[in-house]
């Protein structure tokens, strides 16, 4: 028997499709796989293809020049054969043609096996039935919804029916004892659910891995998923939303095809636009789900193309929760004298007294994170003895003396002024505490953190970031201590998998980034299921007038409109346009701030 001109097939991490060739055939290969985008030569007689790149572009091989000399190896074709009716159930699905198998939301108690114990609210049961019904999919409901039992309850119904019989969960570490919990509660036996080590636990029911370790763990878990059917679920799917482009996503993209379902979820699923949902429909439905979203985005109707993807996700949204509304405030705050001075030389409008600085402050201000920080307190930028030394502002401040350069007045800064917006925080913090409720303050960097710790030092806050050796326990403080009447944390830490609603109904933005989905995810800390219909939830937005705060609160609008049209949720683009509100400390001088530290005992 001759040799095949082309053999297709795995590479050997089994991630990614493999295409080797014969001698004769090396120039006709190197033309092929020029129309793979991702295609690469490995070396002269080989090369390898993204399978999601394979399944999306898998007619090229019908320019082969010997087509009867292809062979394929069988698990690989078994593969793509399944990928191929997967591709076609997507078209099925957007064609809005009748489906035999959809699953009505009354029938899914009955489909999840004797061992299920967990209760299910209307919408989780019409969820769990649209997610049965179209085999793989994407659950896109707001935090609170129960995206987590929805899953267990979609796994207990397809390991009943013997679809798969295990499951591989990549999350974030917060969200593990979710998914124990969940667990444990939703089932006469608990599932064994154990968290990924060395080795691939053997008798596992869930194993939990997170996004940072996927990557180091490709090849075990990829032998994993293809000895045993597997469901696959993404949660906080949005940290892969780079596609291939990132580590976290050319992880999720290289397993995804290897599971047999295949789930993600996400509360804020296109957190930048299209493509964050292009890379998210492609793992669920590879070489299909970058088209259909391309395809449906391209004409810029987004109302059309939300009814055009709909059959691919779930969502429940905050109106069918039931939660009352939130309260969304902007207060702008003026920049004092001193201040504004540096922000513009830090943005290259120059002082005569910042002229003879010109070169450090245009080094300073590069960075759009730099004059974030800077429109909350330049003097954020001047390293400390420590690299988080918390700032301790002068009360009362002294005269800003004239004759000395701007660079030494940045350094000395909190000695003439209070940081408008510290100042507004420490006001919204006092006048919560005196009316017994709890305030969570949000700020992006690890020295505002400590600074505003310092500053709301009478208040014995508690305090979340990436450095905070026990949050469990800073968590616990504010939950339980009734003196603890504020948490500081960032979004980066703590926008995802905690819940705070029990205890905490106000929020206070001192600065926001460019993120929108951390943004969103930040605001369901205290905006959740369970929420008695009387509770005032309330968050203020604070923004330097005039500074880089203006652009992150329009590049925001814009990502949230988006996002809401695409989801059709109107609630997403209410929160794109919050009402504009006078400040709290408005009419208070540095003597009021200095009277009222003193009388909380702190001067």
């Amino acid at each position: 028997m001759s040799e095949p001109s082309l053999t297709i097939g795995f590479d050997v991490t089994r991630t990614q499709a493999e295409l080797r060739t014969v001698p004769e055939c090396r120039a006709a290969l190197g033309q092929m796989i020029a129309s793979f985008p991702s295609g690469r030569m490995t070396d002269k007689l080989s090369a390898t293809v993204s399978l999601d790149s394979f399944v999306a572009s898998i007619s090229a091989l019908g320019s082969w020049p010997k087509p009867e000399g292809v062979a394929w190896e069988d698990d690989f074709r078994v593969l793509v054969e399944e990928l191929l009716d997967t591709a076609d159930t997507a078209e099925r699905l957007l064609s809005g043609t009748p489906d035999e198998d959809t699953i009505e939301p009354d029938a899914v108690p009955a489909l999840l096996g004797d061992g299920w114990t967990g209760p299910l609210t209307p919408f989780q049961r019409r969820d769990i039935a649209r997610l049965l019904s179209i085999g793989h999919g994407a659950n896109f409901s707001v935090p609170g919804a129960g995206k987590t039992r929805v899953s267990l309850a979609a796994f207990a119904a397809l390991r009943t029916r013997g679809t798969v019989v295990r499951m591989l969960v990549v999350s974030p570490k917060s969200a593990y004892d979710a998914w124990r919990e969940e667990a444990r509660q939703c089932f006469a036996v608990p599932l064994d659910v154990q968290v990924l080590t060395k080795e691939v636990p053997a008798a596992a029911d869930v194993i939990l891995v997170n996004y940072e370790r996927l990557d180091r763990a490709l090849n075990v878990l990829s032998h994993w998923l293809k000895a045993s059917p597997t469901m696959l679920v993404l949660d906080e799917a949005h940290r892969m939303k780079l596609g291939g482009a990132g580590v976290y996503g050319a992880s999720c993209m290289a397993l995804g095809p290897l599971s047999r379902v295949r789930m993600i979820l996400s509360g804020t699923p296109a957190p930048n636009g299209s493509k964050d949902l292009e890379n998210l429909l492609s793992f669920v439905w590879p070489g299909h789900g970058r088209r259909v979203v391309t395809q449906a985005v391209d004409g810029g109707n987004l109302a059309h193309a939300s009814q055009v993807l709909r059959p691919l996700y779930t969502r429940t949204t905050k109106v069918e929760l039931g939660l009352p509304a939130v309260d969304t405030r902007i207060r702008r705050l003026p920049m004092p004298p001193l201040h504004r001075e540096i922000y513009d030389a830090l943005k290259g409008k120059f002082s005569p007294r910042a002229a003879a600085d010109k070169s450090d402050f245009e080094a300073l201000g590069k960075a759009a994170l730099r004059l974030l920080m800077a429109a909350t307190s330049p003097a954020l930028l001047v390293e400390g003895s420590a690299r988080h030394e918390p700032l301790h502002f002068r009360l009362p401040p002294l005269e800003v003396p004239e004759g000395d350069p701007l660079s030494v007045l940045l350094r000395q800064l909190p000695d003439y002024e209070l940081s408008p917006k510290y100042q507004e925080t420490l006001s919204i913090v006092s006048a919560n505490a005196t009316a017994g409720r709890k305030t969570l303050v949000w700020t992006s960097f690890v020295r505002s953190i400590t600074s505003l710790q310092a500053l709301l030092a009478p208040f014995q806050p508690a305090a979340v970031h990436g450095g905070t050796p026990d949050r469990a326990a800073e968590l616990r403080r504010f939950r339980e201590d009734p003196n603890c009447a504020v948490l500081i944390s960032n979004p980066a830490t703590l926008g995802e998998g905690i819940s705070l609603h029990q205890v905490c109904h106000d929020a206070v933005y001192v600065d926001r980034d460019f993120q929108a989905g951390r943004y969103l995810q930040s605001l369901d800390r205290i905006h959740r299921l369970g929420l008695p219909p009387d509770t005032e939830t309330r968050i203020t937005v604070l923004a330097a007038e005039g500074s880089v705060d203006d652009i992150v609160a329009m590049r925001l609008a814009k990502k949230l409109d988006f996002m809401g049209r695409i989801l059709d949720d109107p609630e997403v683009q209410q929160l794109a346009d919050p009402e504009e509100e006078v400040p709290m400390a408005a009419g208070m001088n540095v003597a009021d701030v200095q009277a009222l530290l003193e009388h909380l005992g702190t001067r």
